[in-house]
C-alpha cells in the first residue's frame, strides 16, 4: 500500500474501531507497515502519536455524547475504554476544561477534536540527497534498553546522557543509535522498541559487563545524509522522509523495523555535534516493491 493511502486508511481503521481495545500495533498491522515505521510516520505527518489521536478522538466522541444522550458517566467511562468513572472524569476534565458533571449540568463548553484528513501535497522539484546501498550484515557491540514509543522522544537522550555519565563511552563512543522493532507478543499490547548505543564490532576486543554483540542484519538501506546540528538535521531529515520522499518514490518501499542513525566523529568539529558541518546519516532498510 502506497504510504499517503496507508496513512489515510489508518485513521479510518481507527475511527471504525475507536470504542475497541484497540493498538498501535494493531493499526500497523492492518495497513502492513512496520510499527516503528507507522508510529514514527503517523507522528510526523499528523502531529500527534497514535495513542494521543485515539484519546483526544474517544474523549471527544464522550463529549458529544454527553450533551446528546441520556447516558450515565459510568457507562461513557466503559463505552470509551477505562476502568472506572474516576478515571474517566480526570481524562475528560483535562481534555475539555470541566467535569462530566459539570457540562451536563451546567451546560458547560466542550471540546472538539475532528477525525485527520491526511493531505500531502507533493511539491515538484524538491531535492532530497540519498543512496541506496546494499550492506552486508555487520556486527555491533552496544548496550541496549527498551522504550514505549509514547516516551521515546524524550528518554532516549536520558539513555545518551547516562551511558557518557557512566563513563561507559570509554568502550563504546556512540558511532550508532539503532532502533529494533520488539515482539509485540500474542496479546499485541507491548508497544515498545529496543534501542542500542553501539559501535562496530571487532572479534579482538573485549565485552564489558553490561554490552552485548549483535548482528544487524544484511539489507538494501536508504541512506540519507544529514548536515548540521544533530538533533536538528536528523528532525528535519525524518520529516522530508516522511513527507516528500515516501510519498514520492515510486521503486522502493520500507521492508523491516530497523532503523540507523550513524554519527561521524565529534571531535573532528569545533562544536562537536552542534556544529553547523556536523555530519550523520539516517539508514532506512528497503525493498523493491
Amino acid at each position: 500500500m502506497e504510504w499517503a493511502k496507508a496513512i489515510s486508511e489508518a485513521v479510518r481503521y481507527i475511527e471504525s474501531h475507536i470504542t475497541e481495545d484497540i493498538t498501535m500495533y494493531e493499526v500497523a498491522g492492518h495497513v502492513n507497515i512496520s510499527p516503528f515505521y507507522f508510529h514514527k510516520g503517523f507522528s510526523i505527518l499528523c502531529g500527534y502519536s497514535i495513542a494521543e489521536y485515539i484519546r483526544n478522538r474517544r474523549m471527544s466522541l464522550a463529549g458529544e455524547e454527553l450533551i446528546t444522550s441520556d447516558i450515565t458517566i459510568t457507562e461513557l467511562a466503559m463505552k470509551y475504554g477505562y476502568d472506572s468513572p474516576d478515571s474517566f472524569t480526570k481524562a475528560f476534565s483535562r481534555f475539555h476544561g470541566n467535569t462530566p458533571l459539570t457540562v451536563r449540568r451546567d451546560k458547560a463548553m466542550i471540546k472538539t477534536f475532528a477525525p485527520l484528513k491526511l493531505t500531502i501535497s507533493l511539491k515538484g522539484g524538491y531535492i532530497m540527497d540519498y543512496r541506496i546501498v546494499q550492506k552486508e550484515n555487520f556486527t555491533i557491540l552496544g548496550t541496549s534498553k527498551e522504550f514505549t514509543y509514547e516516551n521515546a522522544k524524550q528518554d532516549i537522550p536520558l539513555f545518551w546522557e547516562e551511558h557518557y555519565s557512566a563513563g561507559n563511552g570509554k568502550y563504546v563512543c556512540g558511532m550508532f543509535g539503532i532502533n529494533i522493532e520488539s515482539d509485540p507478543g500474542p496479546k499485541m499490547g507491548n508497544e515498545k522498541f529496543e534501542y542500542l548505543i553501539a559501535d562496530v564490532y571487532h572479534p579482538s576486543m573485549d565485552i564489558p559487563d553490561g554490552f552485548e554483540v549483535r548482528t544487524i542484519p544484511a539489507f538494501t538501506w536508504a541512506v540519507f545524509p544529514c548536515h548540521g546540528a544533530v538533533v536538528d538535521s536528523l528532525q528535519s531529515t525524518n520529516t522530508k522522509i516522511f513527507s516528500e520522499w515516501l510519498p514520492a518514490m515510486q521503486d522502493y518501499e520500507m521492508s523491516a523495523g530497523y532503523c540507523v542513525e550513524m554519527y561521524d566523529d565529534a571531535s573532528k568539529y569545533p562544536n562537536g555535534t552542534n556544529d553547523e558541518n556536523y555530519y550523520s546519516e539516517i539508514w532506512i532498510p528497503v525493498k523493491k516493491k
